[in-house]
């Protein structure tokens, strides 16, 4: 009998009918059916068919013969905890998030049950599916933008990939950061590929030595913002990557904080904004 406490990855070919997954699953590894059904509800169990796999939540699935079951088990990944997302704007086709640091925007074969797509498809009333249209690292917060379709998906994927999304973001980081010009403009390609961020001071704090940032970015690099600022010696407070000399009791200290941009399904122009008390403060 396996321990809970054990990491499991296993693949059950099925060749007779009249067999539940749950079933299966706690035969094969020893499992409880309570463990088996609280780690197909957090996204651990997936079902091969055909040439289609896919996750597996519902414990009475029959099975049929030529079925695959695969059971990816990990007592530290199906014991995350996030705080909760929150609803900022829902247009039906689509709706924004507030993502809180610590929650993930794309889950693993382990699971998925932290993941701000998983949260949306379980709290937004009516039910739908969600589709994650872009990504903010786990260490971020903010809004992020989540399709309810696939063709609509695709029509927001391809805003950001034509850069016909405006993003802005509010950084602190350590230092002083120069106020002339205007705007400072960091063109510094990230994995050899081009990544132009945008930055503006907002304000600085002498007793602190912090400045808060408005950071647009043109790309989406990944850790874009996080990598331009350290390269130019203003690491982002609490960011455990890129600022190892940091006090790392605070969170990341980067929100992204509004989204503009021309909804391809009406020509409506929409903006949302995070109000001040959810952003980075001084």
């Amino acid at each position: 009998m396996s321990d809970p406490t054990d990491t499991i990855e296993i693949h059950i070919p099925i060749d007779h009918d009249r067999l539940t997954a749950v079933d299966a699953l706690s035969a094969e590894t020893g499992l409880s059916r309570q463990a088996i059904k609280q780690a197909m509800n957090k996204g651990a169990v997936w079902l091969s068919r055909a040439t289609h796999t896919q996750r597996l939540r519902r414990a009475s699935k029959a099975l049929k013969p030529g079925d695959e079951l695969h059971l990816y088990y990990n007592p530290t990944v199906l014991a995350m905890q996030t705080e909760k997302a929150q609803l900022i704007a829902d247009e039906g086709d689509y709706s924004v998030w507030y993502k809180p640091s610590g929650m993930l925007s794309q889950g693993s074969k382990w699971g998925d049950h932290c993941t701000i797509g998983r949260w949306v498809e379980q709290h937004i009333q009516p039910q739908r599916p969600a589709f994650v249209v872009h990504r903010l690292d786990r260490a971020a917060s903010g809004l992020v933008l989540i399709a309810h379709g696939k063709k609509v998906a695709a029509a927001l994927s391809k805003l950001f990939q034509h850069h016909q999304i405006e993003k802005h973001y509010a950084a602190i980081v350590q230092g002083q950061f120069p106020t002339p010009p205007t705007v400072t403009t960091i063109n510094a390609d990230i994995d050899a590929k081009p990544a132009v961020s945008h930055i503006r001071l907002v304000e600085y704090d002498a007793n602190q030595d912090c400045s808060l940032l408005d950071v647009e970015i043109e790309t989406g690099r990944k850790h874009q913002i996080r990598k331009h600022l350290s390269g130019e010696g203003f690491p982002i407070l609490g960011d455990r990557l890129y600022n190892p000399s940091e006090n790392h009791s605070l969170d990341l200290q980067l929100t992204a904080i509004s989204l503009s941009f021309t909804c391809p399904l009406t020509g409506a122009m929409h903006h949302y904004e995070l109000e001040q008390s959810m952003r980075p403060q001084l």
